[in-house]
C-alpha cells in the first residue's frame, strides 16, 4: 500500500502550520517499504566487493594512489 506524498504548501500561513504540525508530529511520517529497504541494502553490501573484483590490479592500485593523494593534499 503506497501512501501519497504530502506536498509542501507555498502559502506562508499554510507553510507555517505545516512546519508546526511536523515539529509536533501531528503529521504522520511516511513508512518505508521494507522490501525496498532490504533490496537497497543488499546492493550496498555487495557493491564495493563486486566493483573491486571486476577491476584489474593496476586499476585498483591507481585508484588507491589517487585517493591517497587527495587525502594528503594540502588545503589552500
Amino acid at each position: 500500500m503506497r501512501m501519497a506524498k504530502k506536498s509542501i504548501p507555498t502559502d506562508r500561513n499554510q507553510l507555517a502550520k505545516y512546519i508546526v504540525d511536523m515539529s509536533t508530529r501531528e503529521i504522520p511520517e511516511q513508512a518505508k517499504n521494507p522490501a525496498a529497504v532490504a533490496l537497497g541494502r543488499l546492493g550496498g553490501l555487495k557493491g564495493g566487493k563486486a566493483r573491486a573484483a571486476s577491476m584489474s590490479a593496476a586499476k585498483r592500485k591507481q585508484i588507491a594512489k589517487d585517493a591517497a593523494k587527495k587525502r594528503w593534499a594540502k588545503k589552500a
